[in-house]
């Protein structure tokens, strides 16, 4: 490509060898993520999602084993008497913090007992035992909405002051695309969700909003270079493949991190890397596939309704 002059359309086309015009090809990424969006959404309204002890309540058991232990041997033994819940390891694997279902006292008795044999011993004399309500779980459910409402707000308004309202509507419409597909994924297949999850969906926000803006600042340098006869189509295309290496890789390395997390990261990080997994790559997808060819399309509009008016450039 020649140097000292921008790129034409022609010059980032040759540079790329698996190129395909993705803004003509617009109706096909919106029609996919429907695809993918239908049926999480129609799961997440018939059968909602599978709550775990965080949101519906139930028991948490603080215990400081004498020697360190494992999750396997404490998950298998909490099988063994029939229960489950995430079990998190500290201080050099010798406590662990167990949640499960709310246990009577027999029951709770009965898991102790389980523990103590198949596991290890542990201090009795330091042994934490907590009831969680589901009044926190509601208090968690309404925090999380708020800081998605609140994130949304100063979003649209960075946006809007950086690039244009349209740029933050297109935006805000990929992000929703993005939590919306994880949370209808975790619905359909019923995984359960704690306050990981929530954690996740945060991160996931913030990240694809990253390599959007990324994307949005390059159509707005093209943008100012436009002549009249130009095509914002094309304009468009060329600013999406221009960033395209960047985008790919960044989500690449983001991806390969979680997959290490997801496989070798222990029971308790499995829920949070799976919901960060699938929001990176869909993140990433909706960068460059849904939030891209909606501006497109909103501005394409927006020139369809001023004519017969005053022309103005989009």
């Amino acid at each position: 490509m020649k140097t000292g002059h921008p790129a034409t359309y022609d010059e980032v086309k040759k540079i790329h060898p698996l190129f395909f015009n993705i803004m003509k090809r617009r109706y096909w990424w919106f029609a996919l993520s429907l695809l993918v969006l239908i049926p999480g959404m129609i799961s997440l309204f018939m059968q909602g999602l599978n709550l775990g002890i965080d949101f519906k309540g139930g028991s948490m058991l603080d215990i400081t084993f004498n020697k360190p232990v494992t999750q396997a041997a404490i998950t298998d033994t909490m099988k063994s008497v029939g229960l489950e819940g995430p079990v998190q390891l500290a201080n050099g694997d010798t406590s662990a913090l167990i949640r499960t279902e709310a246990l009577e006292e027999e029951k709770r008795n009965e898991l102790l007992a389980a523990l103590e044999t198949n596991v290890a011993e542990y201090d009795k004399n330091s042994l934490g035992d907590d009831k969680v309500g589901p009044a926190m779980g509601q208090e968690l459910t309404r925090n999380a909405l708020w800081a998605l409402l609140i994130a949304m707000g100063l979003m649209i308004v960075y946006i809007t002051i950086r690039f244009q309202f349209v740029f933050a509507i297109s935006a805000i419409i990929a992000l929703l695309h993005d939590v919306l597909i994880v949370v209808g994924a975790f619905s359909l297949l019923q995984w359960e969700i704690d306050s990981t999850f929530v954690a996740a969906i945060l991160t996931v926000f913030g990240y694809s909003i990253n390599d959007t803006v990324i994307i949005f600042d390059r159509i707005r340098e093209n943008e100012a270079k436009m002549k009249r006869a130009d095509s914002y189509e094309d304009m468009a295309d060329k600013s999406v493949w221009q960033t395209m290496r960047r985008s790919i890789n960044t989500s690449l390395t983001v991806l390969i991190a979680l997959l290490s997390i997801f496989v070798f990261g222990g029971q308790s990080t499995k829920l949070f890397s799976l919901a960060m997994l699938i929001g990176v790559f869909i993140g990433a997808y909706s960068s460059i596939f849904i939030a891209s060819p909606i501006l497109l399309e909103i501005k394409q509009r927006m020139r369809k309704s001023r004519k017969g008016g005053k022309a103005v450039r989009t």
